[in-house]
């Protein structure tokens, strides 16, 4: 079925129109207005579809931003229809989209995602190679869609710096050692909840590994309390690291109840353009 796939660039309104109806399904809430997404996409910015015939299964949607002498692609939205989650649409869906954001002469893309979803954390930061150093509280105020309802949306901003040697040549450090400054238990229930580091002294190390719960959605409908508490905690953490130079860059994925977020010095990171790209 993967081969069937049609990954392009979306122009018409028909289509636009199809993009609304999806996002409604996926994400339950009500659609970006028609003439805002026609408008941005006349005025650089950027929507990709996935189509299976004429029938659209996926799809990314961004607009131009800029900030600090800095223009870059808002990618806002990205939604994959149900029954064809779990098969890497999203992967292909970015992919095309830098793509064609390098044609349109973007270097740098960004977006947000939960701290708390590691699936979203692991295709940003382990797949396409994104960096997050800026944590953003609460960041869209009070939502109740059934994704976001119960928790204060705290976002990660993803950095994809699309020519850097970092994004193609798919670096991660390999020499590094990761230290484990916070610790889990587990309750009865079989939920891990998450006991903080004492004192600053962990944020000398040079890389550090965050622990993360596998399933905050079930937490969030089974245990409540702990799904806030693992926000709150994990706030805490994640704010400190970006606060003195660190920058998410992978996921370490276990059979255990957490994942593991890695953290190294952001100015390691080859966020310059790489050679290839100056070709």
């Amino acid at each position: 079925m993967i081969n069937e796939i049609d990954i392009r660039k979306v122009t018409a309104i028909e289509e636009i129109l199809e993009m609304q109806k999806l996002e409604k399904r996926v994400w339950g809430m009500e659609p970006i207005p028609v003439h805002q997404t026609v408008t941005a996409v006349k005025n650089g910015g950027l929507v990709i579809g996935a189509f299976i015939g004429k029938r659209m299964i996926g799809f990314s949607y961004s607009f131009p931003g800029f900030a600090e002498g800095q223009s870059y692609l808002c990618s806002h939205m990205l939604a994959v229809d149900q029954e064809f989650q779990l098969m890497g649409l999203g992967k292909m869906l970015k992919e095309q989209q830098l793509r064609e954001a390098r044609d349109m002469g973007y270097e740098l893309i960004v977006w947000t995602f939960d701290p708390l979803e590691s699936r979203n954390a692991y295709l940003n930061t382990s797949k396409l190679y994104g960096v997050c150093y800026d944590y953003i509280v609460n960041c869209y105020g009070k939502m109740d869609d059934g994704l976001n309802k119960g928790l204060p949306t705290d976002r990660f901003q993803v950095a994809w710096w699309i020519d850097s040697q970092r994004v193609r040549e798919q670096w991660q450090p390999t020499t590094i050692q990761y230290s484990n400054p916070c610790s889990v238990e587990l309750l009865a229930e079989e939920f891990p909840v998450l006991q903080l580091p004492e004192g600053k002294e962990w944020l000398s190390a040079d890389a550090v590994e965050v622990p993360v719960p596998k399933h905050i959605q079930l937490m969030k409908t089974q245990q409540p309390e702990l799904a806030y508490d693992w926000r709150l905690k994990t706030r805490e953490v994640f704010q400190q690291l970006c606060d003195a130079g660190f920058a998410l860059i992978d996921v370490r994925r276990t059979e255990e109840t957490v994942h593991y977020y890695r953290f190294c010095k952001r100015s390691s990171i080859p966020l310059a353009k790489s050679k290839e790209s100056l070709k």
